[in-house]
Formats: structure tokens, C-alpha cells, sequence
């Protein structure tokens, strides 16, 4: 876990695993020095907390482990953020994480010459199997820091010369952000490579990032249940769009809505198979039921289309979709309206029940710096926006809330919506 989670949070899942022992690293951070502290943590030296858990019982558990072998067996134990409900804990197999892993390794072509950034915590399924493991597995060197900040980014563009970058899109985001408030151009000299994943990537954020780097940001979708990659862009074939690629090679995708495949270009849910899909939710057999579908396809709850030459689009996640007057309204295409003022950092964009149908509510984090007010912006969207899908309120945030991840966190997001909601209108 990472130990920005909350105490609540925290509880929770520790109840839920069942853990044995809790770990605690507390060197570099205040919060996981917090959390000993709550749960009064003995302090041990190094190797000790191995050896306390080498027990009689797990000489048997590895016996076990041997002889069913280790590929099928589960390898971690991953929670979700819970953006949008309660966190679930996804099984993931050496054989899920390792699938992801060397697949890192192909397409991006990693050799033990590289240097990648290592930014994105370990406890969260990107940074663990297809930075971590990836780069592992290629035999190239990580340079980790325990969080993301614009300086440990500059630091390892420049003094570490790393020559693989992955990240979030607002990571990108907020180190552009910073080198245009020192008023300096990006340097990195060993770079060869960008990606990023884990959140809906603007045209705006791809664009700045391309034209500071003069390389090409890859861009990738997945989620926790896929340990967690399913499709990435190609080296060998930019794309100029934000497309997030086709699948992985092993992997198979398909379009379902209403119990049927869609048409090419049609929009529905997307439903994924291959080596790296989950062995299923810890302790919670229905919604591993509801998650995995006969023949071994998982529902990823994500709708996307997929166009002819097999580019997967995202559109935005099933339960975000808006209904505004019968019609549909997807979440990230005013977000990428929104996104696209020069003067807005990232947003969000959630539904709002309103006697008998939803609203639009839009969420904005600006640029250091940035002055534009909400009028200003329901105007601007307003301007590339049918009716339907025009924003009924726009709330100015100094800071979107955010998993440790970088995902923006709509759960809350929707609770402030709610909370903000006018009264309905009298009647009669």
C-alpha cells in the first residue's frame, strides 16, 4: 500500500488481506512515520522483519508453492484506489506480472544501458510490473525517488541522464509548468523515450510535452485487473492523436453493448483476454463474478472504441457516463475541451442528479498563475460544445484530489457535486 492512504483506509485493508504483519518504511516519509506512530510500530533493523516471518508455517507454504508451481499462484495482492467505490483487492500471479513485464521490455525495446525514472510508486500496479519488473527484467537501472516533484524530475533528466521516462499525463504537466515559471527549456540529454498511462492523456499535455522534448509521448491503457497493461502505442508508429494503441501482442480485445460486439468505430464497453488478466478479487466472489466473464474475459467497466487499424480510443468509464436529456455525454470530451484553455492545468468532469435527469459539473485545476474564473471558462466551453454537454456549474480548485497514482479521484469529486447541488425548483 502506498502510505499516503488515509488511516481509515489503511484499517480497512489490513482487516480485509488479513495481514500478519505490517511493514513500515518510514525514511523519506512523514506519512508512512505517522502511521508507525498510530500503530505504535517496533522499530527493527535490517532483515530482522524476514526473519521474524521465516515460521515453520511458511517452510510449509513454500513446499506448497513448489509443488503447484509458482506461475498460477498469486504474487500480489494489489488494491484498487477506489475512485469511484470502495478499494477491492485484485490477485495478480507471477505469471500476470511477468507477462506485463517482458512485454514492457519488447515494445519499448529495453536494454541493460538504460536508465529509467523510476517515479510511480511501487505499490501501484504500473510502477510495479512495468517499470519495476521491466526494467528488472532487461537488466536496466531504476533511479527511484519516493515521490514526484518537478526538481527530482529536472534532477533525473539531467545529473541521473535517464533515458526512459514513464509517468502520469500530469506529471508531464507540472514539470513543463515548472520549467515555464523558471523560464527555462527542458534539457535532457540521454533521453530517448516517453510514455504514460494511468489517466486520460489531453491533446494539449501530448503537444507541449512532444514539442519540449522533441520526441514522442507513447501513450498506454490498462487497469489493476490487467497487472495493469493492455494496449500501447508503437515506437515504430507515432501517433499524433491520443489514441492509447493497439493491444499488447497476447492480448484480445473486443467492444460489447447490449450483449453484442459493436461495429468497428462504435462505442461500448471494452472487454479484454489474455496472460495478464486477474485471478480474481480477494474474499469477494461477487464482483469477480461480475468482473470476469465466461471464456475468460474480463469487463473493464472502460468504454472505448476501436477504429480499423486497431487503435483503441478510450472514452471514459461506464459508470461515469452522463445521461443529459437522453443523450449521452462522455466525461473526456469536455475534458479536453476544458483542458485545452491555456490557462487550465487538468479537469474533471462528473454527473449530477437533477430532478429526474444529470447535469455536467466540471472541476478545474489552473496553471500557476492562472486567472481565469469559472464564467470565463462555462463560456469558452460553450463555445465547442453542443447544449447537451455544456457544463452546468464549473469549480475553480487550487488542487484536483488525487490518488497517490495521480489519478484524479471523481468519487470525491461527485460527493462535492452532490454537496453543491442548488435546491430544486419549487413547485407549481
Amino acid at each position: 500500500m502506498n502510505s499516503r492512504r488515509s488511516a481509515r483506509e489503511i484499517e480497512a485493508i489490513r482487516a480485509h488481506c488479513g495481514a500478519r504483519c505490517v511493514v513500515l518504511l518510514p525514511d523519506g516519509s512523514p506519512d508512512a512515520a505517522s502511521h508507525a506512530t498510530r500503530m505504535a510500530a517496533q522499530p527493527l533493523e535490517a532483515g530482522a522483519w524476514g526473519r521474524m516471518l521465516a515460521t515453520p508455517a511458511d517452510a510449509g507454504a513454500r513446499a506448497e508453492h513448489d509443488e503447484t508451481g509458482s506461475q498460477d499462484r498469486v504474487a500480489a495482492l494489489v488494491y484498487t484506489t477506489g475512485t469511484t467505490g470502495s478499494p477491492k483487492g485484485v490477485m495478480l500471479t507471477h505469471a500476470n506480472l511477468l507477462f506485463v513485464a517482458q512485454a514492457a521490455v519488447t515494445l519499448r525495446a529495453l536494454v541493460p544501458g538504460d536508465r529509467v525514472f523510476g517515479v510511480l510508486p511501487l505499490s501501484h500496479v504500473y510502477g510495479l510490473s512495468s517499470v519495476c519488473m521491466g526494467s528488472l527484467l532487461a537488466g536496466a537501472r531504476i533511479h527511484l525517488h519516493p515521490c514526484f516533484t518537478p526538481e527530482a524530475m529536472e534532477m533525473a533528466l539531467t545529473r541521473d541522464r535517464v533515458t526512459i521516462c514513464q509517468g502520469v499525463p500530469a506529471m508531464y504537466a507540472k514539470y513543463l509548468e515548472f520549467l515555464a515559471k523558471q523560464g527555462r527549456e527542458a534539457s535532457a540529454p540521454a533521453l530517448r523515450a516517453l510514455y504514460c498511462g494511468g489517466s486520460p492523456l489531453a491533446a494539449s499535455v501530448k503537444a507541449a510535452v512532444e514539442s519540449a522534448f522533441g520526441l514522442t509521448l507513447h501513450n498506454g491503457y490498462g487497469l489493476t485487473e490487467a497487472a495493469p497493461t493492455l494496449t500501447q502505442t508503437r515506437s515504430a508508429a507515432p501517433r499524433g492523436d491520443c489514441s492509447v494503441g493497439p493491444a499488447l501482442p497476447g492480448v484480445e480485445l473486443r467492444v460489447v453493448r447490449e450483449a453484442r460486439d459493436c461495429a468497428q468505430g462504435e462505442i461500448g464497453e471494452l472487454w479484454a483476454r489474455g496472460p495478464n488478466v486477474m485471478k480474481g478479487y480477494y474474499r469477494d466472489p461477487q464482483a469477480t463474478a461480475a468482473a470476469l466473464r465466461a471464456g475468460g474475459w474480463l469487463a473493464t467497466g472502460d468504454l472505448a472504441r476501436i477504429e480499423g487499424d486497431g487503435a483503441v480510443h478510450i472514452e471514459g468509464r461506464l459508470k461515469e457516463l452522463i445521461i443529459r436529456s437522453g443523450f449521452n455525454v462522455f466525461p473526456v470530451e469536455v475534458e479536453a475541451v476544458l483542458d485545452a484553455h491555456p490557462e487550465v492545468s487538468q479537469s474533471a468532469v462528473v454527473g449530477r442528479d437533477v430532478e429526474g435527469n444529470e447535469e455536467v459539473v466540471a472541476f478545474v485545476e489552473l496553471v500557476p498563475g492562472g486567472t481565469v474564473d469559472a464564467a470565463a471558462l462555462l463560456a469558452y466551453a460553450a463555445a465547442s460544445l453542443a447544449p447537451y454537454k455544456r457544463p452546468a456549474e464549473v469549480v475553480v480548485m487550487d488542487k484536483l484530489p488525487a490518488a497517490a497514482s495521480g489519478k484524479v479521484l471523481k468519487g470525491k469529486l461527485k460527493e462535492m457535486a452532490r454537496a453543491n447541488a442548488p435546491p430544486p425548483a419549487p413547485a407549481g
